[in-house]
């Protein structure tokens, strides 16, 4: 197209986060008009995983070999029907599909990262190219392969200083003037759910739980004491932290469920609050927007505005990014931010079917 034309592209961007909620598919349009990108979300669906594969999922970093491989096939199978459905309900005719796949290990520090779904099978059933493994380039470089969003962030959502996401990790962009850091802040979700799930819940409907609880003063002071919050950045969370650092000062105590709640949720808006240091409105999405407790307990720790946009942003922005990121691998132009990630170059990310 000439330079003049406003270029167009309908990408499905597919996104399995840590929570294990389920997959998040997005049909998202992104249009480029000189220099600005515009895009716009015309359906969206997530879809639960069944308890079989849930527990599948949250077993994986245990599974054999085979098994680990077959997962990753079944996955893939999985998404790909999930893609293919979607797009023929809603009518929407895809030039690719994104996806981002579902993290299993993550250890940067040893070069180490594994996101699976087959994106060849995904490919397969839905007849599409498919764009997956945004990570491994960048570990393999030496960067942190995360977080991958402050690219959308600085390109989408270039209104907002700090853009928050409360999925299983707490996450954030900040950007001033021309660039841009981003990081993992702290756990989320994950410590939530798992939690919630001691009491026989999924996780904590609008913090209700939480809300009912009590602040454990000398537990706030060990979650908040963990090395992982003093380390200068890049740096990352996978779910390995949970279990070797987090998790053991959970599992030390014999308070009740809900003061346990009520502490990390303490813990993470504290967290989060430590990472702004002045009063400009902050983007906050993902599933943790929709915890009235913790969302309350980070207003009151912080000066800025908490901006809560509406439930199509909030629940499917990182299905978006990623659909995004795979618009920018397809014009080979970079996706990967090395100031954020710790890689020694910006790079483009991203394998092909």
């Amino acid at each position: 197209m000439s330079s003049g034309e406003t270029e167009s592209y309908n990408v499905i961007g597919l996104m399995s986060g840590t929570s294990l909620d389920g997959l998040d598919v997005a049909a998202c349009i992104f249009h480029k008009s000189g220099n600005n990108w515009q895009y716009e979300i015309v359906a969206a669906e997530t879809f639960g995983y069944d308890q079989i594969m849930r527990i599948k999922l949250s077993q994986a970093h245990n599974m054999s070999g085979v098994q680990l491989a077959q997962l990753h096939i079944d996955l893939g199978l999985l998404h790909g029907s999930l893609a293919k459905a979607f797009f023929q309900k809603h009518n929407f005719k895809p030039d690719f599909i994104s996806s981002h796949g579902h993290t299993v290990f993550h250890q940067p520090e040893i070069k180490l990262t594994l996101q699976i779904s087959s994106p060849a099978h995904i490919a397969s059933i839905c007849n599409k190219t498919v764009i997956a493994d945004f990570r491994s380039q960048d570990v393999a470089l030496g960067g942190q392969g995360a977080p991958l969003v402050p690219v959308g962030d600085k390109l989408l959502f270039s209104d907002y200083t700090y853009c928050l996401n409360l999925g299983g990790i707490a996450n954030i962009s900040i950007k001033n003037e021309n660039n841009i850091s981003a990081f993992d802040i702290s756990l989320c979700n994950i410590p939530l759910n798992f939690l919630a799930q001691k009491l026989g819940k999924e996780y904590d409907a609008g913090g209700q739980i939480a809300d009912s609880g009590k602040v454990l003063g000398a537990l706030l002071e060990k979650l908040n004491s963990l090395s992982y919050f003093h380390k200068p950045i890049p740096k990352s969370l996978g779910r390995e932290f949970f279990e070797n650092e987090f998790l053991p000062l959970l599992s030390g105590q014999s308070e009740n469920i809900a003061d346990l709640m009520a502490t990390v949720s303490e813990h993470i808006a504290m967290q989060i609050a430590r990472t702004m240091n002045e009063s400009s409105p902050i983007l906050v999405t993902g599933g943790g927007a929709y915890n009235h407790h913790l969302i309350t307990r980070l207003r009151s720790c912080t000066k800025s505005e908490v901006v809560i946009p509406n439930d199509r942003i909030v629940s499917f922005k990182e299905a978006l990014i990623f659909a995004f990121l795979g618009v920018l691998r397809m014009r080979g132009e970079v996706n990967c931010l090395s100031q954020v990630t710790g890689a020694p170059h910006d790079h483009v990310s991203g394998a092909i079917y």
